[in-house]
């Protein structure tokens, strides 16, 4: 059950991070992919900066949802590269 949340968090977190960050979509799977890098990402980063976001589901879909758009941004900016 556990792989099963955090692929349904990850989804919806790369489906709001591709919202939030225009054009920088994967499709479906990718944005998946995107959003669970994006847990692990603001997992490391939030504590780092001493940010604590609300608990539960709600929270872990936030946090993905901002390390998604982190990962987003800087893939956009190597594209452009």
């Amino acid at each position: 059950m556990a792989i099963i949340a955090a692929l349904v968090i990850g989804a919806i977190a790369g489906w709001l991070a591709g919202l939030i960050v225009r054009g920088a979509g994967f499709g479906l799977i990718g944005n998946i992919v995107i959003g669970i890098l994006g847990a692990l990402v603001a997992s490391w980063i939030l504590p780092q900066l001493g940010v604590m976001l609300a608990a539960g589901r709600l929270g872990q879909i936030l946090d993905a949802t901002i390390g998604a758009v982190i990962i987003l941004v800087i893939l956009s900016l190597v594209r452009r590269a």
